[in-house]
């Protein structure tokens, strides 16, 4: 029921959305002048994703984006999550701006707003320009510059009618699993790499806030982190040693530049690498945020580790926990902590959770409907945890779910499914599951609660 969630403690105005990103979702990588991503090429490299599955089609809501609409309005959210591709806005990464590109998100832009839903625009969400990967990618200070290039090119297009921006989504993911685990595009494990990415992209974060900002008065701008709690396995001194490493991998690595306290000393004692600073770099990072959004999955036990990667700190499994099917431990506790972290800790003045949900395997019945309760468990809890952490003081302004539809999961191709639509890949059909039902519920209620 409703009421197991403290609905009164979001304010009337509380923003109700869900989201996608850009390659996951849209298909036509070939289609209106767009031109290969990075993670057009390690999809399509064999081995790199399961099932060697690839992004070319994936929801085709290049094609199907009305009809997505249509679903957002009869869940009954507020605001949409999406990201641009940068390559189909600038297929060169730079240079001449492809048309068809803004011209399609243009289509959307409208698409929402007629339908009465507010767009968050991510301008990155991993799908590097292949060209620009070909030039070092994110080693390079340049793609910093080229960010904030393709910011003002994007927010002078949709600016008129597009306040919510965020510059980077989960910055972690570009610069340690794609750079120093290889996990995800483009595949590189570079230590050194990997720092001076990470350096880069908080760099150009803070360049393409500015040249949004220039672009579009009044804007609000953000960024989208993704975090976990961490906890030592034990009492012993290395594992809490090694808990802290984590964090410090994991949260502080990301926070603390954009928060005003540089990159964390003991972080850069432990990669050992020399960061690419040059004078004023800092003070790009720090440019005051309107907004952070939180993505929040889950939390992370560990061990102390000295023969592994960088850390030093290997995941615990603890037994007898619930568990998703990406075999990621289950926590509510963890959003909580964490929203209440970036308030006290950092000081954010207003919060967005901009991705939180669950795969789970999904059977249609032989009505045709998706009944999953695992889904709607861990939705109802999270939001619970939004609710506690509001009463706490937390400056929570809205939660978007992830995701609207199931979609291309990376590297884990299309097995694992997030959405509250289900997608019939070979037909394209969508049934909105009993989790979708269960989350258009909470709002409807939400909504009179404060009529």
């Amino acid at each position: 029921m409703s009421d197991s969630i403290d609905l009164a403690a979001f304010p009337p105005d509380f923003v109700w959305g869900t989201a996608t990103s850009a390659y996951q979702i849209e298909g036509a990588v070939a289609e209106g002048g767009r031109a290969p991503s990075i993670w057009d090429t390690f999809s399509h490299t064999p081995g790199r994703v399961d099932n060697d599955d690839h992004g070319d089609e994936a929801c085709d809501h290049y094609h199907r984006w009305p009809e997505d609409i249509a679903l957002m309005r009869s869940l009954g959210t507020n605001a949409y999550r999406m990201s641009i591709a940068w390559p189909r806005v600038l297929p060169a990464g730079d240079g001449p701006v492809n048309a068809a590109g803004l011209d399609f998100y243009d289509r959307l832009v409208d698409g929402l707003l007629d339908a009465g839903i507010t767009p968050n625009i991510t301008l990155y969400h991993w799908d590097l320009p292949q060209a620009l990967q070909d030039r070092g990618g994110w080693t390079t200070r340049e793609t910093a510059e080229h960010l904030a290039a393709y910011a003002s090119v994007v927010a002078g297009r949709l600016g008129d009618r597009v306040t919510r921006w965020a510059t980077l989504n989960e910055p972690l993911c570009s610069g340690w699993i794609g750079h120093l685990e290889g996990r995800m595009a483009p595949g590189l494990t570079d230590l050194t790499a990997a720092v001076h990415a990470s350096y880069h992209l908080l760099l150009g974060h803070g360049l393409a806030a500015q040249a949004i900002r220039a672009a579009v008065p009044g804007a609000q701008v953000g960024l989208v982190t993704n975090h976990s709690t961490v906890e030592a396995a034990s009492t012993r001194p290395e594992d809490i040693a090694a808990a802290t490493r984590m964090d410090g991998h994991t949260n502080r690595w990301w926070l603390d530049p954009v928060y005003g306290r540089g990159f964390p000393a003991d972080m850069r004692e432990l990669y050992g690498v020399a960061l690419p600073e040059r004078p004023g770099d800092l003070e790009t990072m720090t440019v005051p945020l309107d907004w952070h959004g939180l993505n929040y999955y889950f939390p992370v036990t560990v061990a102390d580790d000295p023969a592994g990667p960088v850390p030093y700190a290997r995941e615990v499994r603890l037994p007898d926990v619930p568990r998703t099917g990406m075999d990621w431990q289950i926590d509510a506790d963890g959003l909580e902590t964490f929203l209440l972290r970036l308030t006290d800790d950092y000081g954010v003045r207003r919060l967005y959770v901009t991705e939180n949900g669950s795969a789970f395997p999904d059977t249609v019945g032989p009505d045709g409907t998706v009944d999953d309760p695992e889904r709607t468990r861990y939705l109802e809890q999270h939001l619970g945890a939004c609710a506690r952490a509001v009463r706490k003081g937390a400056p929570l302004a809205g939660y978007y779910a992830w995701s609207l539809l199931d979609n291309f999961e990376w590297a884990y191709g299309y097995d694992k499914r997030f959405g509250l639509v289900h997608v019939d890949y070979a037909t394209q059909a969508r049934t909105v599951k009993a989790s979708g039902r269960r989350y258009a519920d909470i709002i409807r209620a939400h909504r009179q609660a404060h009529a």
